[in-house]
């Protein structure tokens, strides 16, 4: 998925958009396995993954083409632009970097900053954001996202901390662009214990519900 326009779409589509912190390139692939079974095949490998840059590049082997990997908990231009050259094809941050949106610019790749006033999301977006994250979203719920679009209609929002099967639907109908989600799905009880069947089911169950909202 090497054009910029084809990866924003593909996560569009998908609409969930699943935050690992894995131990390992192993796990990340077991877990990967069992959530692309449910319908998820969007992943961000946070920053705070031991060695994170290898199990970007080893994920990227795994699935080229059929899964989006991308990169999250990204705080500066000189980790972006490693976590691309590692092959991530989005990059997410916490917080508004400037630099990292025009990096990620330069090299033609999704870049998703956080923002959390309506004053910082538009910052985010006249500078070239592609999607803004809301974060932390569960200090704020789905209303303030019809809150916010009705005078930033034009600005895709994805909700991330707080995203749960509960409250998924009522974000996409409140106008989120997709959801991000983290523990909610990739439950570390199920990852350390094994039961991928688990993880495929709530994948799944996501999947449905982003569908459902938006119809």
């Amino acid at each position: 998925m090497a054009k910029k326009d084809e990866q924003l779409k593909f996560l569009i589509e998908c609409g969930v958009v699943a935050v690992m912190r894995a131990d390992s390139s192993e796990q990340l692939i077991r877990v990967a396995d069992a959530i692309r079974e449910g319908g998820v095949k969007v992943i961000e490998v946070t920053m705070t993954t031991p060695g994170a840059l290898g199990v970007i590049e080893e994920a990227c082997k795994r699935y080229p083409g059929d899964v989006l990997i991308g990169a999250g908990s990204v705080l500066d231009p000189e980790t972006a632009r490693a976590c691309i050259l590692s092959g991530a094809e989005f990059i997410v941050a916490p917080t508004l970097n400037f630099d990292v949106i025009s990096l990620c610019n330069r090299y033609a790749k999704t870049v998703v900053p956080g923002a959390f006033t309506p004053t910082e999301i538009l910052a985010a977006w006249d500078h070239g954001a592609d999607l803004v994250k809301v974060f932390p979203a569960t200090a704020v719920g789905p209303q303030y996202f019809r809150d916010v679009h009705g005078p930033l209609p034009q600005i895709p929002l994805v909700p991330t901390g707080g995203v749960s099967l509960e409250n998924a639907a009522d974000f996409i109908k409140a106008g989120a662009a997709a959801i991000a989600v983290g523990t909610a799905l990739v439950d570390r009880k199920a990852v350390a214990e094994g039961k991928w069947d688990a993880l495929t089911e709530r994948a799944a169950r996501f999947v449905e519900a982003v569908k459902k909202a938006r119809e």
